[in-house]
C-alpha cells in the first residue's frame, strides 16, 4: 500500500481517521441530517491531491471501516466511496484547475452519486427508505468543501505530502 511508504503518509492516514471520528461524533437529533460526509470529503481531496497514493482501494477500505463503525450494511459505504474515488481519479487533473466554487459543484455531484449508491443498497436490502432529509448531507458537504480543501491543502504543504 503506497499510502504510508513515502513522506507524509501518516498525515493522509491521520486525516482519514479524523474524518471517520467526525462521522462517529454524536450529534443532537435535529442536526443529524446536516452532518457532512466527512470521510467522502477527505477522500475526494486526497484522491485529487495525491492520486498516486490514495485511490479506489483506499476508498473501499475507508468505506468498510465506516460500515463497521456505523453499523450499516457491510459494503454500503464501501461501494459508494469506491465509485467516488474512481471518478475523482479519472477527473483529478481537471478538478485541480477549477476554482473552489466550481469544485464545490463537482463535489456536490460526487456526494449525490455516493448517496444514490447508498440509497440503492438500502432499497435492495429492503430497509425502510429514508426521507427527504437524506439529501441534505451532500448540500452540507458542498458548503464545507472550500474550508476542507484549504485546511487539507495547508496540511499537505506543511508536511510536504507528495
Amino acid at each position: 500500500m503506497s499510502l504510508l511508504r513515502r513522506r507524509g503518509g501518516g498525515i493522509i492516514l491521520l486525516t482519514l481517521v479524523a474524518a471517520l471520528l467526525l462521522t462517529l461524533l454524536p450529534l443532537p437529533e435535529w442536526a443529524r441530517p446536516y452532518r457532512p460526509a466527512w470521510q467522502n470529503l477527505v477522500l475526494i481531496y486526497w484522491c485529487m491531491a495525491a492520486p498516486q497514493r490514495v485511490g479506489v482501494g483506499a476508498g473501499w477500505l475507508l468505506g468498510l471501516v465506516t460500515d463497521i463503525s456505523t453499523g450499516t450494511l457491510l459494503g454500503q459505504h464501501a461501494l459508494g466511496l469506491s465509485v467516488v474515488a474512481f471518478l475523482v481519479l479519472h477527473l483529478h487533473q481537471r478538478l485541480r484547475v477549477f476554482p473552489l466554487f466550481q469544485q464545490s459543484i463537482v463535489v456536490l455531484g460526487l456526494l449525490v452519486i455516493e448517496r444514490l449508491f447508498s440509497y440503492w443498497v438500502i432499497g435492495f436490502s429492503h430497509q425502510t427508505q429514508p426521507g427527504s432529509e437524506y439529501w441534505l448531507q451532500p448540500l452540507a458537504g458542498m458548503l464545507l468543501w472550500p474550508w476542507i480543501y484549504i485546511v487539507l491543502r495547508d496540511l499537505r504543504r506543511r508536511f510536504r505530502v507528495s
